[in-house]
């Protein structure tokens, strides 16, 4: 039962591909780009937990603990806590100027790979209307030359059409939620950053005087 059912879809598949056309190629692979993008994207903010470690951090430096601050910043992965490090290592008033520099650093790999996933968002409603355009085309092409007496190829022009279209939407409507998902966990990254940063630097202050 299960294999004739996969052998159904994959069937299935195999003639959508065909019926909608030499854009389906483009589509396809945007959608894999698009996938093997947010599985990755996933796999790295999952990665990032536990999210309280900046506090922590910030709390054993408030008591004066130093060393143990440092060691909890230097073992974890956080990027709060990778910038955090850099601010307890640096020495004089240049902390702040190498904890924003840690910071772009740390944001630039939590952006990552999001510049694909806004170009497939964009990309591929534009491949599905190439693909209604070729087969408008298609379909005109044979009334010209056969006239209207085979509606079923006339037919089979608009279904590549309209194939192509909704294949280009679908992609761009699944790309953009997880896109907009992960702008919104960078933009919560940089709150965290920016505020951990100004508490240390609050914190380091009279150290420093």
């Amino acid at each position: 039962m299960w294999d004739s059912l996969v052998s159904l879809i994959n069937g299935g598949i195999v003639a959508m591909l065909i019926r909608g056309g030499i854009t389906m190629l483009p589509l396809l692979m945007a959608s894999l780009i698009s996938l093997t993008v947010v599985i990755e994207r996933f796999y790295f903010w999952w990665s990032l937990r536990p999210k309280r470690v900046g506090r922590t951090i910030l709390s054993l430096v408030a008591e004066g603990n130093l060393e143990a601050a440092l060691h909890l910043a230097s073992t974890s992965r956080h990027p709060v806590a990778r910038v955090l490090r850099a601010g307890l290592t640096a020495t004089g008033p240049s902390s702040g100027t190498v904890m924003q520099a840690t910071a772009q650093t740390e944001l630039s790999q939590a952006r990552r790979y999001l510049s694909i996933l806004d170009t497939i968002i964009t990309l591929a409603p534009l491949l599905g209307l190439l693909g209604t355009i070729t087969g408008m085309i298609s379909a005109f092409g044979i009334v010209s030359e056969a006239g209207l007496g085979q509606p079923h190829a006339i037919t089979g022009g608009v279904a590549e059409a309209l194939i192509a279209t909704a294949t280009g939407l679908l992609i761009a409507i699944a790309t953009l939620i997880p896109y907009n998902y992960f702008r919104a966990k960078v933009e919560q990254l940089t709150d965290l950053i920016e505020e951990g940063a100004t508490r240390l630097e609050l914190l380091l202050t009279p150290q420093e005087d």
